[in-house]
């Protein structure tokens, strides 16, 4: 039973990544005509990804998803919004100094400011740069998850909040400096990754379906938007501090 439970679950992740695979053997075999690079080390590669996906997605469903939830109704029931949105933020803020992909690019960010010539090159220069962009994004996250959970908690509509968010996305791209407009937007995409993602919708999911009157399906999603929309807004007046 549990052999052909894991065997499942290695078939799922393989059929997931089957697309990336397909695609980069057509452009690399009929398009470039060239065999694969190192042959041996990409199928041993390709193997540790589906390994590795086929456990990330397990610890997922056995920790992260009923954690989340769990703490949401725990939360919920004790009656307090202070502590529950203090969790919020505190989760949004946690969850995104953890994620690799933002430490990925801000390290990224602060060594092409430093090539660009808008920053000092040295390392302690490099360090606050990057420093400072993953607090503006991780407190711009914890700021959005608490709006977020306000919403679930208020029944306000979404839609209201994120459409007068891009406007003042809009508005700041005006005014920002050039060189942190680009930065700002892919900041907005790297916060929802792997860590960031299963607690915060867990958390909305858990909460919806914890308040009389809201529905998991209509209110308990959303909060994965406003962790995208906040840390545009955040990092272009990071760049209004750091280029004046």
């Amino acid at each position: 039973m549990i052999t052909s439970i894991i065997l499942n679950k290695i078939k799922q992740s393989f059929t997931d990544l089957l697309p990336i695979i397909l695609v980069i053997s057509f452009f690399q075999i009929v398009v470039l005509q060239q065999p694969l690079p190192q042959l041996g080390e990409v199928l041993f590669g390709t193997l540790l990804v589906v390994a590795g996906l086929t456990l990330f997605v397990q610890g997922l469903e056995m920790s992260l998803f009923p954690i989340g939830e769990t703490m949401a109704h725990a939360l919920a029931r004790k009656g307090s919004i202070f502590w529950l949105l203090s969790f919020a933020f505190a989760l949004g803020f946690s969850t995104t100094v953890a994620e690799p992909a933002l430490i990925a690019v801000a390290w990224e960010a602060a060594n092409i400011a430093s090539q660009g010539g808008l920053i000092d090159p040295g390392p302690e220069s490099l360090q606050r740069y990057a420093f400072g962009l993953r607090m503006s994004v991780a407190f711009s996250v914890g700021l959005a998850i608490l709006v977020g959970v306000m919403r679930i908690i208020r029944g306000w509509p979404v839609h209201y909040l994120i459409i007068g968010g891009y406007v003042v996305v809009m508005l700041m791209s005006i005014i920002a400096p050039k060189e942190i407009i680009g930065i700002a937007y892919d900041a907005g995409g790297v916060t929802t990754s792997t860590i960031t993602v299963p607690l915060v919708t867990a958390l909305g999911v858990g909460l919806a379906s914890s308040i009389k009157g809201r529905s998991p399906l209509l209110d308990g999603f959303g909060l994965i938007a406003f962790a995208s929309l906040l840390p545009m807004i955040f990092v272009m007046g990071y760049g209004l501090l750091i280029f004046r």
